[in-house]
């Protein structure tokens, strides 16, 4: 007959007083490890002792018990009581909830306590977090009670709000913590759960790709659009924002564009009816203004506003005060947070002083007009003061004619005329009494041999040649109806377009800075042209004329206009000045490059940037996910597409060794 299993006895359980208990040195604990001992005894005087201590009894030397027990296992617990008793917060008898021991050896006792205690889910700490909350504790008062930060808490709590679904997923291990924060960023359910089931058929599971799969058709915070009209106004109006509470986000995702442009609309209509208020004949408002949009228009320099007495002794005050503290602290190894918001407020209240306001003529704003647009930092800007050329005043000369380019039109025709039936008569006509003007026909002689002459004299005189170059390409690019030079140079602005982004490139944004340089250096009078350049020393006539000729470069390729010599004297020119188009701050984006050619081509460029590998990787995708991936992938290889290289300048070549990490896949 089979012996029955003998019946399990526990064991006794019973409090002893705090002063009767000593740490054994049995722990096998000697690593210090989880939350503080100074955050265990606010938790103990919160919610008392949650967990007995296992204690044995001390023996005497006749194996009797002294009354005194040690504590193999709860060491913390005890020096977290302790810590009590010295603060006076717990009596030194305190009765103190105890397991007694007898049996086994007490090292045995401390393993198996902290060996066979399984962990908490995390899953089931996000879940509590969010049971405390709907029960109507606040989330600081979460925070304090387990000694972590409100945004720690906000975090569990947003995990905690995943699909059900997911959350499934991730109990059985199905997801990563990393993936589970990711699908935080969007809280619709639907939508998660979408993106979840696109990742079945991808080897790409990264936390990236799933935030960039549900936030794609968002707008992100720092997008001009979306600083121009600010956060608390697109939230008024209805709109949503995502936040990203375990990564960076520079502000999160507008969850609305079609909003956000609406307000955008609707606030750049109110700038442009206060600028159009000023009473300029035209005000054009767009979004983004294309580069190049002055072209073929001139622009008043018009008049700065002095200022005013007050106004000149209020920025010598701050002046004053800015000099001050710095040389106070000039010496200092770090400056007082309030100095330095000081002398950040006396710059900012500096610099509002010096940008003075101009002010146009009457005349001039009834014919000129103003581009209203956002620049790239999501601020209102406004260029006026630009002057059409059918709205420009008509020029006379001497003797009261009009000079416009009609009226030259008609004077070319009329002389062309006149020199055929000059040349179809022999003979000079009979002088009569008195001077008379020279004929049409001894005119051209005379002057054909003076410009011959000229031609010859200016030749050998390179600094006057220079300056008469410099001269028309002045008139034509800084006046736009000049046409006021013997040479027949030709010199145009090439306009681009509206191609995107254009206006804010580096390149754009220092052309149109040198190019308000100079134009603030050019007379008001055409005339007094040829004495300005003569006045400039030779580095400024040169550097003049350097930016003249730039202005006049088209390597622009168009189908409609092929020049394949042209565009071959732009890649010897590119040659000579060693242009780097990966330096000048091209990238070979989604948007600029890789959305917009096949994937052939996609992999091509990864190819040669980061090697087979990497283009392996990726050849499997779906072209716009392979897009987004090669942006990646491609971002500070300096990589350039065939039209943007230059000769004589090593291309990228791919890593010997393929650093790239795990990449993604498509449906």
């Amino acid at each position: 007959m089979a012996r029955a299993n003998p019946k399990i006895a526990l064991s006794t359980s019973r409090d002893i007083p705090f002063d009767k208990l000593v740490l054994s040195q049995c722990n096998v604990r000697r690593v210090k490890a989880g939350i503080a001992i100074e955050e265990l005894a606010e938790d103990i005087a919160r919610r008392t002792l949650l967990q007995s201590l296992t204690v044995r009894p001390v023996l005497d030397g006749d194996d009797n018990e002294t009354g005194i027990y040690e504590i193999p296992a709860g060491g913390r617990r005890y020096r977290a009581l302790e810590l009590l008793v010295k603060k006076k917060r717990l009596s030194r008898n305190a009765p103190i909830p105890c397991i007694v021991r007898t049996d086994g050896i007490a090292e045995e006792d401390s393993l198996a306590e902290n060996v066979q205690r399984a962990p908490l889910h995390p899953l089931d700490q996000f879940r509590a977090f969010m049971t405390l909350r709907d029960k109507g504790q606040p989330e600081e008062e979460i925070a304090a009670a387990f000694f972590v930060s409100v945004n720690v808490v906000r975090q569990r709590l947003r995990l905690a709000a995943v699909s059900p679904s997911l959350l499934d997923v991730y109990a059985d291990d199905g997801m990563t913590l990393d993936q589970l924060m990711a699908f935080t960023v969007n809280p619709d359910h639907e939508r998660q759960e979408q993106a979840w089931q696109s990742l079945q058929h991808s080897h790409n599971k990264e936390p990236f790709h799933i935030r960039r799969l549900l936030t794609e058709s968002a707008v992100r915070a720092s997008d001009k659009r979306a600083q121009f009209v600010g956060s608390e106004t697109y939230e008024k109006a209805g709109g949503t924002i995502l936040r990203d509470l375990f990564e960076p986000d520079d502000g999160g995702w507008l969850q609305e564009p079609a909003l956000l442009e609406k307000l955008v609309a609707e606030k750049l209509e109110r700038g442009g009816d206060s600028v159009r208020a000023e009473g300029w004949k035209w005000i054009e408002v767009v979004t983004e203004l294309p580069y190049g949009h002055g072209h073929g228009l001139r622009q008043l320099s018009g008049r700065e506003v002095p200022m005013t007495d007050e106004e000149a002794a209020t920025r010598d005050t701050l002046q004053a005060e800015f000099d001050k503290l710095e040389a106070e602290y000039a010496e200092a190894r770090e400056i007082p947070e309030e100095v330095d918001r000081r002398l950040g407020e006396i710059e900012t209240a500096m610099e509002t002083l010096d940008d003075r306001p101009v002010v146009y003529e009457p005349d001039d704003v009834a014919r000129a007009g103003a581009f209203v647009s956002i620049d790239s930092a999501g601020v209102l800007r406004v260029d006026r003061g630009y002057v059409r050329p059918e709205d420009e005043p008509r020029i006379k000369d001497k003797d009261g004619a009009e000079d416009d380019e009609a009226g030259r039109q008609r004077l070319s025709s009329s002389g062309q005329d006149a020199n055929e039936e000059d040349n179809a008569a022999v003979d000079e006509p009979e002088e009569e009494d008195g001077i008379r003007p020279l004929s049409d026909r001894l005119m051209t002689e005379l002057t054909a041999h003076r410009t011959l002459a000229l031609r010859e004299a200016v030749a050998n005189d390179p600094d006057v040649a220079l300056r008469a170059a410099l001269h028309v390409l002045c008139l034509k690019l800084f006046y736009h109806y000049g046409f006021e030079s013997c040479l027949e140079i030709e010199a145009k602005s090439v306009l681009f377009g509206h191609t995107s982004g254009l206006a804010d490139t580096p390149a754009a944004k220092a052309i149109d800075a040198r190019h308000r340089a100079w134009d603030e250096q050019m007379p008001e009078d055409t005339g007094d042209l040829w004495n300005t350049l003569a006045e400039l020393d030779s580095d400024s006539r040169q550097a003049l004329f350097a930016h003249c000729v730039g202005l006049s470069i088209n390597a622009v390729y168009q189908p409609y206009d092929r020049r394949p010599k042209a565009l071959r004297h732009a890649g010897r020119l590119a040659s000579a000045v060693t242009l780097d188009m990966a330096a000048a701050g091209w990238k070979p984006t989604v948007d600029a490059f890789l959305g917009r050619v096949t994937k052939a081509r996609i992999l091509e460029a990864v190819r040669e940037a980061k090697g087979e590998k990497a283009a392996d990787r990726i050849a499997h995708l779906k072209k716009d996910d392979m897009a987004k991936e090669a942006e990646r992938l491609l971002d500070g290889t300096g990589w350039l597409p065939e039209p943007l290289r230059t000769a004589g300048i090593s291309s990228t070549k791919p890593d010997d060794v393929d650093h790239t990490p795990h990449v993604m896949a498509a449906e």
